[in-house]
């Protein structure tokens, strides 16, 4: 028995677990039906190098893998929790539920044993539960190494163990997790950069960009509603857009550059980033689910550069740290897809233990990197933590769901945003929503499964081209009889002084070419005989992530011409489409708000109203592409607020990623969100494009089931592309 023992070992260091099928007949296309692909194969896009030229763009080599939704004679063969054969006389009890779905009688005692009384398949509740009896597997034997050459108790591994010979279907496979230690007290093992010069993975091999004396600046753009107003005139609510745009990199010796010249964000220099990815790995996520997480993890490790880190938490009904805080260099990265591909479906979900966890390695990490984010992924509801709202409940206390270091309960300054992906018809979109909010970061939406990757690509493109940080927006009167009315500025913190004169909107991160817009609002006075009234100044002070350095920049003042009468009127169409964001947003979080009430008929009518007005602005008139963008997303909207079943499957999820959206100003997935050809792109910057690319390219070059079935360790051996 300790030879075999020492060969599963062997096999899965050397990553040689994989099932390949006898014939095709054998392992037809679906991952629902008859033997499952190897999740190692989901996770190996073709032709991917990861040398000193850093990921590059796969090129479409067969045909894409075809996901089936519709269940198969032999997908009711297979245990949704193991992803396993069943078979009578096979050596496994077999469980059928009252929704007639069937299951191992370990895996499901399992599930229930965790507190989920629900199926796996169907969610339907359960009135008959299984109960644990003596297992008919022996015990799983203690390892003694990690299979990925880290600290075992840091690894939620899994062996593959071969039934006996003896047995008739001698190609079953059956998952055994591994022994697993205590976890450390503190998570301080993150690893060390050192403090060599960071470039992008690209730069390093391109002298031209390597060598560029850049320095990241914003760019600040003012715009008054009107460019004049009649001297006698006053007006006590007078709007001025504030624009501002993070540039990407400029030479210092060569300002003229045009930006059209200027290299891709991926080939310029950036910060290092630290992500942690909190994964939902309950027992709904057995399946394509999982399948597809993992290929969409593979293409975001693939993704980082050599001096990002990560680290994955895995959680169902408890969380482990699957390891800590490792760069992605080339043997970062296998190790890293090996623990990924590990991952098995079970159990409940407690969301809140694992992002305590993950902020945990935030915390505790010895070597604080300035930019850094953690990346949750939910397809259901926590029910260890928050409990649901009923007919005589109050709303659920989500923040309960958050630790206080990222709630910013505390005074340490310590705050690291959340995105949150909500998974599905059955997650809980106001509890991802509100993590999001709370943290800084943004809620998206993943409707189906086959655009989960999208979505983490055009994440992760934001996350690697940050060129911005703690940027904070000073607006300043001018003239003496001038003072602040409003600011809006959606979920940024903003504040004005007691006087009037001063106000202040912090912003944080910007991505590189992202762009936000604020309306200020001022009073201006009547003048005597002045020929113009200077009203605000706007300051930007930010920080240089790479370098350090902290910027100041001024615009210069806005004016508006006072001659003695005013000729024709011309509202700015710059200042006419940002009132129509926010009057599109204002639309979707009242509707929201009414759909909430049961009241899907005002929710409509809302919307609608919303509509009707945007129609007659200058802007729709025009043909302002944002404005077409709006009137696509509300009508989307109340498409989806048709029945309550709609509202609950996808209409709330949809609109609070909406929300999410607009006030931030930031790139969400909701929809077809990330479909070239959507309307809904607001936001969107080159480098989320570019990684979305990435991903569509790599999801339409993926090889046919045969080929998929392959050891992950073709990523070091596989020839670079150039």
């Amino acid at each position: 028995m300790g030879s075999k023992w020492r060969k599963a070992k062997l096999a899965l260091g050397l990553n040689r677990c994989v099932l390949v099928p006898r014939t095709l007949e054998d392992s037809p296309p679906s991952l629902e039906g008859s033997e499952r692909l190897s999740d190692a194969a989901l996770l190996s896009p073709p032709n991917w190098g990861s040398g000193p030229s850093g990921p590059s763009t796969p090129t479409p080599s067969s045909h894409g893998l075809r996901l089936s939704r519709s269940g198969s004679k032999s997908s009711k063969q297979i245990c949704s929790i193991c992803l396993t054969k069943m078979k009578q006389g096979g050596g496994h009890a077999i469980f059928t539920a009252e929704c007639s779905h069937s299951f191992h009688f370990h895996c499901i005692t399992s599930n229930v044993k965790h507190g989920n009384q629900i199926c796996p398949v169907c969610r339907a509740k359960w009135k008959e539960i299984p109960v644990q009896g003596p297992s008919l597997d022996p015990p799983p034997r203690r390892a003694s190494i990690s299979p990925v050459g880290w600290p075992q108790n840091d690894a939620l591994m899994t062996v593959v163990r071969r039934l006996p010979p003896t047995r008739r279907d001698s190609n079953r496979r059956h998952i055994m997790p591994l022994y697993q230690a205590a976890e450390p007290a503190v998570f301080d093992d993150d690893e060390s950069l050192g403090h060599e010069p960071v470039f992008s993975e690209r730069s390093c091999c391109d002298k031209n960009v390597a060598e560029d004396n850049t320095v990241n600046t914003i760019e600040i753009k003012t715009y008054p509603e009107v460019s004049a107003a009649a001297r006698s005139d006053s007006c006590n609510n007078f709007t001025v857009l504030v624009h501002l745009k993070a540039s990407a990199s400029i030479n210092k010796e060569n300002p003229s550059r045009s930006q059209a010249s200027l290299p891709q964000i991926s080939q310029t220099p950036r910060a290092p980033v630290d992500l942690v990815t909190v994964l939902d790995i309950s027992g709904s996520m057995a399946g394509t689910k999982l399948a597809l997480l993992k290929r969409a993890m593979g293409f975001v490790i693939q993704n980082l550069g050599s001096n990002d880190r990560l680290s994955v938490i895995a959680f169902s009904s408890t969380a482990r740290r699957l390891f800590p805080l490792r760069r992605m260099s080339d043997a970062g990265r296998q190790q890293a897809l090996q623990a990924v591909n590990s991952l098995v479906a079970n159990g409940g979900t407690n969301i809140a233990e694992g992002l305590r966890k993950g902020a945990k390695i935030m915390e505790d990490r010895r070597d604080k990197k300035p930019v850094a984010s953690i990346i949750l992924l939910s397809d259901g509801q926590d029910t260890y933590t928050v409990s649901g709202s009923g007919n005589n409940q109050p709303q659920p206390n989500y923040k309960l769901l958050l630790p206080l270091s990222i709630h910013g309960g505390n005074n340490t300054g310590f705050q690291i945003p959340v995105h949150a992906f909500g998974f599905g018809a059955d997650h809980d979109a106001s509890s991802m929503h509100s993590i999001s909010e709370t943290s800084g970061g943004t809620f998206s939406f993943i409707e189906t499964e086959a655009v989960i990757q999208d979505a983490f690509a055009q994440c992760i493109g934001g996350l690697l081209s940050v060129v911005v940080q703690e940027l904070q927006v000073g607006v300043e009167c001018v003239h003496a009889k001038t003072h602040l009315v409003s600011l809006k500025a959606g979920s940024y913190p903003s504040r004005m002084m007691a006087d009037g004169r001063n106000g202040f909107i912090d912003v944080g991160d910007l991505y590189a070419d992202e762009e936000r817009d604020f309306l200020v609002s001022v009073n201006v006075p009547a003048e005597s005989s002045s020929s113009e009234t200077s009203l605000i100044k706007v300051r930007c002070i930010f920080k240089d992530p790479l370098t350090k350095e902290v910027t100041t920049m001024e615009s210069e003042e806005v004016r508006i011409g006072r001659p003695e009468i005013a000729g024709q009127v011309v509202v700015s169409i710059e200042v006419d489409r940002q009132r129509n964001r926010l009057q599109a947003a204002e639309a979707m979080a009242q509707a929201r708000v009414a759909a909430e009430h049961r009241d899907l008929a005002g929710a409509v009518s809302i919307l609608e109203n919303c509509r009707r007005v945007l129609a007659e602005t200058i802007s729709a008139k025009s043909h302002d592409r944002l404005c077409i963008a709006l009137d696509a997303e509300l009508k989307e909207m109340q498409e989806r607020m048709a029945t309550r079943h709609v509202y609950e499957a996808s209409g709330r999820a949809y609109i609070l990623s909406g929300l999410s959206s607009h006030s931030w100003q930031r790139a969400t997935a909701r929809g077809d969100s990330t479909d070239g050809s959507s309307l809904v792109q607001s936001y969107q910057t080159p480098s989320m494009v570019e990684m979305l690319t990435r991903s569509q390219a790599m999801l339409l070059g993926s090889p046919s089931p045969q080929r998929l079935i392959q050891p992950l360790l073709s990523f070091g051996s596989q020839p670079k592309p150039r």
